[in-house]
């Protein structure tokens, strides 16, 4: 768009012969003309508009003699260089001239390298390069052949580009060759510009080209001026190309636009100065003169042309950063808003973004996003920089809601209308989630750490800090942490960000939204995806607030409708959602967790007792709560609780766990007895739990179980808590009488010798001789049985000492008469009363009546079995007089086997000892023959003196003499040394 970037003034007028070429120094110009003169003018006031009016201060007649056809100011080395008939150096002020080179007679073209101070110059077919020495001297460097006559060059680093008649070529000075880079078109002569960046710019007819030094095309694209250029020059941010009718100038950047054009005509040459760009025409001189870049930048605004303007806003010098800022952000704002209201909706958000305006002020361009209340007040004066107010409310926002269009408003329209504008107001919302989401970065970061801040501060007791901050809780509901600042303006944006999802049908990445670090306000967010049924959301919404039970009663909802198909449910729910929900809160609120998991603990048991075990609940919490709510899954999470962990389960739970199991043996045994179908070797799988449990765990009380036995059954389980109670005779009696079991009998007295852990034989043997007993003097009926029990747990009940650490007299003399009666054996009464620690007074009586035959055969087989744990002796004292050898074979073959072997042994072993102390004999005798000769020549190993006929000491190597005194000295010595060492280290 054309603006007016510089104005144009006459600077010279009417001057006397034709201008040739031009060129400024300073403030003053310098002008070449056809006569040969040189004329230097200078300025003398300034005008109105800020330029200078320039009068003739001095003219060099004779100068050249021919015209001056070109000239270029070294101001690095205050030189000027004249081409004419030939190129000639001056010194500059004086314009003396120091040197001429006389092989560059004919030249019409030369350039200058002001990095090394070379020169360059064409004559018809040849180009040569001259180096400046300094002073008064040029060397030539070297001289290159080309194809053509040279019409335009410029150096390009060590390299010179060459425009020739027809092409462009890159000349390598060091090597002379040649590369071409393309034509330069027919039309219009060849044209090399150099760039301040480095690169260059080639014309080809109306077109400029943009190359490097190596002459590859770059990307920045071409200029297109209106016709060939004669010259160009560069004046940043502006390109002016010296046509025939009128000077153009051009923006650098793309698309490189027409800024402006300044018509004159006969303009011959044009050069840049230190703050313009002179124009000689024919006789007199123009200036053009750069508008101040705060004009141009309003005139461009005000034009529509913001893309320009902002370029423009870039150039502003470093000390108006503050300015250069606010334009900027203004002309960010009224691109925005232009764009905003064309259907550019992405563009706009990107200049909204650029602006840094308050995200409150772009969202107020749509009505269909409802924001949470703030308490931030903004400035009104910066608000005026961003625009008029009125410009955005949300009716003249060129978008309608969204959300609820009125059915008369939609009637105006038809089917394609319609269609268009859901389309626009997709757009709309397209492009405010990208900004949004390019803004929440620095606004989540900022509020986490004023939230952090707030935490350390009220960590520390900063309690005045605290109470100054503003705070806002939604009681009843949770806590809801919203701070003014940073926390209240992420809130704003959480909150609008989300709807904006939702609206464009992106709830996928709300839903990432909501289970990420996040601000949405909790009462509007809530509403909207209540309304819209988004009810994964809403639970990540409740989730991230810590509103847990809202979120499981809404689970619990879902899992409802799911399962009823009452309700349209987009995603179908499980019972194990809800337990998936539960385990991260079983160390933060575990009685919520238990109270939730009751809901789901019949459809998926398994992953709900998981949960008890893996979440690390108390047991006791579990146990009591399954108990009330339930009882028939407590067995069940104890049996995991125990297998997964003995040592976690209390005795208290571990008492409870076989109670409840006995409780179900008990309803079972009940119903089979009253159908008259008991059997006692019956089992259950309840049977089996309670059998396993009362021989593994150990924390139950097993007086109490016992109680609730029924007296003419359960006779295992009797059997086990009589052993838990080391009644031991009493056990095994119902395992061989009521049980009919010798081989459980025969485990029980394994089990009790391997926990005994005792080495002696006698003592782990006296159970097996127990059992024997009971063998030898078998029960015709068990009617004692229930007496003896009921009289032992009474005195469990009265806590009674057990009989078995004080027995009574009368208890002995019993004992002793028993036993007399099988074979006399008076010692087995110090064993059985050992081991069995149960037995009261009476009982022997009981246990003496009804006697029958003996049950020899099992006796027997527990001799042939276990006849390495028994003692011999005291078992066959127990036996009857009338047993046989041979039935005793089994027993006493290893028996007597096991005995001569380990008599044999012990005979080896005394033999070897005796030979072994024999040698030991042997060697002191003979150490103690060792011969030691003592000559005139032996000398004392310690003090190296001559032994002769002292006393002397004898080293157990038998060569090593020392004097006795010293020997003891020596011992004497190591003595203190180590009794130094001791207190040392007290």
């Amino acid at each position: 768009m054309v603006h007016s970037a510089y104005d144009c003034v006459e600077l010279v007028r009417d001057v006397p012969a034709k201008i040739e070429s031009i060129e400024s120094y300073g403030s003053k110009l310098i002008a070449g003309c056809s006569d040969g003169s040189l004329r230097i003018f200078a300025g003398e006031e300034e005008t109105s508009d800020g330029s200078n009016a320039y009068a003739l201060e001095r003219n060099i007649a004779g100068f050249a003699k021919k015209a001056v056809v070109s000239m270029m100011v070294v101001e690095s080395r205050e030189l000027l260089i004249s081409l004419s008939d030939s190129i000639a150096f001056h010194r500059l002020p004086s314009f003396e001239t120091i040197a001429v080179i006389t092989k560059a007679k004919g030249a019409n073209v030369f350039c200058w390298d002001h990095r090394r101070g070379f020169l360059c110059f064409a004559r018809q077919k040849r180009v040569c390069v001259f180096r400046h020495d300094g002073g008064r001297g040029f060397v030539e460097v070297k001289e290159f052949g080309v194809a053509d006559t040279v019409k335009s060059m410029c150096w390009c680093g060590e390299n010179i580009c060459l425009g020739i008649r027809r092409e462009y070529v890159i000349l390598n000075t060091s090597t002379g060759a040649l590369s071409e880079v393309f034509t330069s078109g027919r039309l219009a002569p060849p044209l090399v510009v150099s760039l301040p960046s480095g690169e260059l710019l080639l014309g080809k007819e109306n077109i400029g080209v943009f190359v490097d030094q190596n002459g590859k095309l770059l990307p920045e694209g071409r200029i297109c001026w209106s016709e060939a250029p004669l010259e160009v020059v560069i004046q940043k941010p502006y390109a002016m190309a010296l046509l025939v009718r009128f000077v153009e100038i051009r923006s650098l950047r793309a698309p490189y636009p027409l800024i402006q054009t300044v018509v004159l005509r006969n303009v011959r040459h044009i050069c840049q100065s230190n703050n313009s760009v002179i124009l000689a025409l024919d006789n007199s001189i123009h200036g053009l003169f750069p508008v101040p870049l705060g004009a141009q930048i309003v005139q461009l605004t005000a034009s529509g042309d913001f893309e320009e303007a902002l370029s423009l806003c870039k150039l502003l010098p470093p000390e108006d950063s503050s300015l250069r800022a606010a334009k900027e952000g203004s002309i960010h704002i009224r691109y925005a808003h232009y764009l905003f209201d064309n259907g550019s909706y992405e563009e706009a958000m990107e200049h909204f973004l650029a602006s840094q305006v308050d995200i409150t002020y772009v969202l107020s361009l749509y009505p269909s996003i409802t924001l949470p209340k703030t308490t931030i007040v903004h400035d009104p004066e910066k608000l005026d920089d961003y625009g008029d107010a009125s410009h955005l409310s949300r009716g003249s926002s060129g978008g309608s809601d969204d959300m609820e269009p009125s059915s008369s408003h939609m009637s105006e329209y038809d089917d394609n209308a319609a269609l268009e504008s859901k389309k626009m107001n997709h757009n709309m919302l397209m492009a405010v989630i990208k900004y949004l989401q390019k803004k929440r970065f620095s606004f989540i970061e900022k509020a986490t750490a004023e939230g952090t801040e707030e935490v350390v501060l009220d960590a520390v007791g900063d309690n005045f800090a605290s109470h100054n901050r503003l705070k806002k809780t939604n009681k009843g509901r949770g806590s809801i942490s919203v701070s003014s600042g940073a926390r209240e303006m992420a809130s704003i944006l959480d909150t609008a960000l989300l709807q904006a999802l939702l609206l464009t049908g992106q709830s996928s990445v709300a839903l990432e939204l909501l289970r990420g670090v996040n601000y949405c306000d909790l009462k509007i967010c809530e509403e909207i995806l209540q309304k819209g049924n988004h009810h994964v959301a809403l639970l990540e919404l409740y989730k991230h607030n810590s509103l847990h039970r809202e979120a499981l009663e809404l689970l619990h909802k879902l899992l409802d409708e799911s399962k009823s198909g009452q309700s349209i449910v987009t995603q179908k729910f499980k019972p194990e959602d809800i337990v998936e929900y539960l385990k991260p809160l079983c160390g933060t609120d575990p009685m919520l967790v238990l109270e939730f998991s009751m809901l789901v603990l019949e459809s998926c048991p398994s992953q709900t007792i998981d949960l008890f075990l893996s979440g690390n609940i108390p047991a006791d919490m579990v146990s009591s709560y399954l108990k009330k709510h339930s009882p028939n899954m407590q067995a069940r999470y104890l049996e995991l609780m125990l297998a997964m962990n003995e040592n976690a389960v209390s005795g208290n739970l571990q008492n409870e766990m076989v109670h409840i199991y006995l409780s179900e043996v008990l309803d079972w045994h009940a119903d089979l007895s009253a159908h008259q179908n008991w059997d006692e070797k019956a089992y259950s799988p309840t049977r089996k739990k309670l059998l396993s449990a009362l021989e593994s765990i150990a924390g139950y009380n097993p007086e109490a179980l016992l109680k609730r036995l029924p007296p003419d059954a359960l006779y295992e389980e009797r059997a086990i808590l009589l052993g838990k109670m080391n009644q031991h005779e009493l056990a095994l009696s119902l395992y061989v009488h009521k049980l009919n079991t010798p081989e459980l009998a025969l485990s029980y007295c394994d089990r009790v010798n391997e926990c005994t852990h005792q080495p002696s034989t006698k003592s782990s043997s006296s159970i097996y001789l127990v059992l024997l007993q009971i063998y030898l003097n078998p029960r015709k009926t068990t009617a004692g049985f229930e007496k003896r029990i009921t009289n032992l747990l009474s005195l469990q009940n009265k806590t009674i000492p057990k009989l078995t650490s004080t027995p009574s007299m009368k208890s002995r003399g019993r004992g002793s008469k028993k036993i007399a009666s099988i074979e006399g054996a008076e010692d087995t009464k110090v064993s059985l009363s050992s081991t069995d620690s149960g037995r009261s007074d009476g009982d022997v009586d009981e246990y003496s009546e009804g006697s029958s035959s003996i049950m020899l055969d099992e006796v027997l087989n527990l001799l042939s079995r276990r006849w390495d744990r028994i003692n011999g002796a005291q078992a066959l004292k127990l036996l009857p007089k009338e047993t046989k050898l041979q039935d005793l074979l089994s027993f006493l073959g290893p028996l007597l086997r096991k005995s001569s072997e380990m008599h044999r042994n012990y005979s080896v072993i005394k033999s070897l000892r005796q030979s072994e102390n024999l040698q030991v004999k042997d060697e002191l005798y003979s150490q103690r023959k060792a011969v030691v000769k003592i000559t005139s020549d032996s000398l004392c190993s310690l003090c190296h003196k001559k032994i002769g006929t002292s006393v002397f000491a004898v080293y157990p190597n038998g060569s090593t003499l020392v004097h006795f005194v010293c020997f003891r000295d020596s011992q004497n010595m190591k003595a203190v040394g180590k009794g130094s060492q001791l207190r040392k280290r007290l």
